[in-house]
This record gives structure tokens, sequence and C-alpha cells, in this order.
């Protein structure tokens, strides 16, 4: 979803993550001088015909304009991301080996080559790794070799080694990078800034290597075999619930849980083709759970909310450890006043 209402290039001091842009969320950010609220749930879900203070989202729309409060939602970006919000459910409820249940994309990659004089090897890969694709569990990987370059500056160039109108021979290093696609137009720039070269000569190439696997909810396994009522007694308490719903026999072993936070039952019949045991999700229709019963397969409805709200802490703790060592001075709170709009009774 991205930006939703406020200026883009307006100072940011203060962030408050919240599930959902709700009356009390945007009061809280306002009361606490922030001026980004930051939310998984978007502000303006459906199309505006108009903008009416006697309307709740425009009054909502109002309120942040007037105090100047930016308000961002990360949504379906944050479902299935890379540790995104299934990836923390999953760590929540101890399931482990974890895959996307659903694959939506599958990231391109290519391989950038850029020559550089000995001796700036370090600043030119230090101004790229942080666009560098991991292989397996390994990050800001490369590879480099030595060779020799020639070239020839012509009239108004202003060349960082030798004359003009005279050919040059210069020890260089050849460095290759693995990189995603999407990444690489930011990463040329970087490497043109780091480079010593008034013209860095670089190479991309396309790959058939295929880069990171995303996609909404998760499979994987618990670490031992454990019955649906004790996995639900599990789920309850980890994410503080009082009650859930369950279809299947409290007594079936579950081992291989697939999940997906909110609304995830449109994913039951991926989950048994992949064998899973049980399906946790929120927002189960009577005719879904009666699918489940035919294909053999559990389900918890653990509720839109609890399966969702843990973003909120969850994207906080990722901010603050990435602004840590970085140039900016920026205080990241989690709102965690948000309530469920169902009550238990």
């Amino acid at each position: 979803m991205g930006l939703q209402v406020g200026d883009p290039t307006a100072p940011v001091e203060r962030i408050l993550v919240a599930l959902d842009p709700t009356p009390a969320a945007i009061r809280a950010a306002i009361e606490s001088s922030c001026q980004l609220l930051l939310t998984h749930h978007p502000l303006i879900f459906k199309p505006l015909k108009k903008i009416s203070a006697a309307d709740p989202t425009s009054s909502l729309i109002f309120q942040a304009i007037r105090h100047e409060l930016a308000v961002f939602s990360l949504h379906t970006n944050y479902d299935i991301v890379a540790e995104g919000l299934n990836d923390v459910l999953a760590a929540r409820l101890g399931v482990e080996e974890t895959r996307p249940l659903k694959v939506t994309s599958v990231d391109d990659l290519v391989k950038l080559a850029v020559f550089v004089p000995l001796g700036h090897e370090e600043a030119v890969m230090n101004a790229l790794f942080r666009f560098t694709s991991d292989i397996g569990a390994y990050d800001e990987c490369s590879f480099r070799g030595e060779g020799i370059g020639t070239f020839r500056p012509l009239p108004g160039a202003r060349p960082f080694i030798g004359q003009v109108g005279t050919r040059e021979s210069v020890a260089e290093s050849r460095l290759e990078l693995l990189l995603r696609k999407a990444d690489l137009a930011a990463a040329v720039k970087a490497l043109c800034a780091a480079h010593p070269y008034e013209e860095p000569a670089f190479d991309c190439y396309p790959l058939l290597n295929q880069g990171e696997t995303l996609g909404l909810g998760r499979i994987g396994r618990l670490g031992e075999t454990v019955t649906l009522g004790g996995f639900a007694s599990t789920i309850k308490e980890r994410l503080q619930m009082r009650t859930l719903r369950l279809v299947g026999s409290p007594d079936r072993p579950v081992r291989k849980v697939a999940l997906c936070s909110g609304s995830g039952a449109s994913l039951l019949r991926e989950a048994v083709r992949q064998g899973a045991d049980v399906l946790v999700t929120g927002d189960v229709k009577y005719h879904e759970a009666r699918d489940a019963e035919a294909l053999g397969v559990a389900l918890v409805d653990a509720g839109h909310f609890a399966t969702e709200r843990i973003m909120a802490e969850a994207v906080a703790d990722r901010l603050r450890a990435a602004l840590a060592n970085g140039p900016y001075d920026l205080s990241v709170a989690p709102f965690t006043d948000d309530n469920d709009p169902f009550t238990a009774w």
C-alpha cells in the first residue's frame, strides 16, 4: 500500500507502529508527537469518492493532516516478504523449517561485474554489499580476480589515472557480485558514487538462478508431534487468546503445520496438497470448515486480530534494530492498546 496520507519529504523523528489506523491509534500517535503512523492494515482500503468530516475514514484523514501525521501501510507486502508477518507468526507458534505455502513470486537475479583499480576494492564492495543477494546462509558474497585494463582518455575527460590522449594500462580487480534484479538500478548508482573512475566499466548479466521465493502463508513442522488440542492450547497461550475454534478431533496428531495470518482459508486446498495436518488462520467461514472436514485436514481459527496483532512489536523491533547503527536518530514504539472488535462471550 505504501504512503497513504502525508508529505513524503517531511522529516520524521517519532514513529508509532499499529495493526490498524484506528481512532485510538491515530490519537495515540498525535499525543506522542509522532510524525509517522506505520500500520499493517490500510487507512484507505477502498477508493474514496469524497473526503468529508462526516465520514469515519475521512475524519481520520482530516485529523492526520491537521497534525502533520503521515500514515504508511504495509499490508500484503508484509504478509509475503521474508521475515514478515507469517514468519513472525510461525516463530511465535514454534513452527520450524518454513517455506511459503503459496508462491507468488521468485526474485530474478543478476550478476554485476565491475573493474576497479587495485586498492579501491573495499570502498566499492562496501557500497554494493547492501544490495547483494544472500547465498544460503551467507551474505556479503563476492569474487575477485586481477588483470590489466586499458583505456585512453579523450578530450574533455577528467581521468582519475593517466593523461588525455595517452593510452593507459592499469592493474585492476574484477569484482563479481550477485544482486536482485529489482535492486540493480540502485546498486549501479551506489557503484558510480563509490568508484574512483569518472566512467566506471561494469557488466550486468541476467541469470537463470532463482532468487528468494516469496508467497502467502507458511508451511513447516513442529519440533515434535502433538495433539490438535494441545497445539490449540499453545496457540491460545502464545497469542494471548481466551478462545478459538477448531475443526477436527482434539485428539488427532499434528506436526506439519500450514498457517496464514489474517484471512487464509482460501489456502486450505494448497495446505492439503502439501500434506499439512492442520491449517492455522482466521476468519474461517462455515462452508470452509465443512470443506476441511471433507478433505480430512484440521483447522484452527485463531481469528484475524490475534494472528496479526503481533506485527506491531515485531515491526517496531525490526525498525529499531535497523536504525541502531545508522545515521538516523528516530524513536520507534509499538501501539499496544489495540483491541479485537469481536468479544468472546
